[in-house]
């Protein structure tokens, strides 16, 4: 037996979602058929692995092939130009038999994953022509079965538009039951809910009052922190200057010393208390210790100065160093 379903068949996506409501409602409705739920789980099914089978294409001689030889399916697919394409794949006599048909013409087949030539096709000819007619069979209960289910979906409905009036009495009687003990449970609440707004609009004016005070304590911290902000600030900028002017002297010294040629060619430099490097080359100890005493304020933590052309920066992380 074949799992069958179409691809873009508005009533086949219209059941599976109807066969889903109609399932759960089948243990409260009593003259609901029994063949309806199996057919339901079969189209459920066939829905799930035709779209799995789908998504599996290959144009090699030989594939690979699902492990489960009882994963059977025809899969459908119609194109708006009228163009129909069948995928099926079976176990026949414990063969998997694959095959494509274009408007109902063998286009493509498989057996037990190898592809068989067009000109050896008429060897398979009687196993073709056996499960063409077990999908034509199994089309026809298909469609019985949908129109089993349209029917049975009908009577549901019926029977669930009855039991909503019924229920909908019954709430009638429900809600003016509970209308009349709701307003006798306002006039009782508004009483004490009069006493407890008095309650709270004496506690809202002392934390009113609290929240002043805490908004004048904050303010006057924020006034502080500005103050040292700005201090902080101006330390930050003087030593950004200090930075740049020494930075600017070193430059000069490495020109002067010829260990670059001029200041935009030096494109790398780092310092710290243990090597020199100048463009990637790691300079002598004597010239690393003439720079490292006269330069203290970077050679005291891990100094580096970048120049990419476009722009340059000093990137520095110094221990408690004072100024050379």
């Amino acid at each position: 037996m074949f799992l069958y379903c179409n691809t873009g068949d508005a009533m086949c996506d219209l059941l599976d979602i109807k066969i889903t409501k109609k399932i759960n409602n089948q243990f409260k409705i009593n003259k609901m058929k029994t063949n309806y739920l199996k057919g339901g789980m079969l189209l459920i099914t066939t829905l799930a692995i035709a779209f799995a089978a789908n998504a599996q294409k290959t144009d090699s001689v030989r594939r690979n092939f699902d492990a489960d030889r009882n994963n059977n399916f025809h899969y459908v697919d119609k194109s708006k130009s009228g163009l129909r394409r069948d995928r099926i794949r079976t176990n026949w006599h414990d063969n998997i038999y694959e095959m494509t048909l274009i408007n109902k013409q063998l286009t493509e087949l498989y057996v037990d994953s190898e592809k068989i030539p067009q000109a050896n096709w008429g060897k398979y000819s009687t196993v073709i022509a056996a499960i063409r007619e077990q999908i034509r069979k199994d089309e026809i209960q298909a469609a019985k079965d949908q129109a089993q289910a349209r029917l049975d979906q009908i009577q549901a409905r019926k029977d669930q538009q009855q039991a909503r009036l019924d229920q909908q009495e019954a709430a009638r009687d429900q809600a003016q039951v509970r209308r009349e003990q709701a307003q006798a449970r306002v006039d009782q609440e508004q009483a004490k809910k009069d006493e407890q707004q008095a309650q709270k609009d004496q506690e809202q004016a002392r934390k009113d009052q609290e929240q002043a005070r805490l908004d004048q304590e904050q303010a006057r911290k924020d006034q502080e922190q500005a103050r040292l902000d700005q201090v902080q600030a101006r330390k930050d900028q003087e030593e950004a200057r200090k930075d740049q002017e020494l930075m600017r002297q070193l430059i000069a010294d490495l020109v002067s010393d010829k260990i670059v040629s001029s200041e935009k060619s030096l494109k790398e430099l780092t310092i710290d208390s243990t090597e020199m490097t100048v463009n990637g080359l790691k300079q002598p100890d004597e010239v690393f210790k003439r720079y490292k005493d006269k330069y203290k304020r970077f050679a005291g933590g891990e100094f580096s100065y970048e120049n990419s052309g476009s722009s340059h920066g000093i990137h520095m992380s110094r221990n408690s160093v004072s100024d050379n």
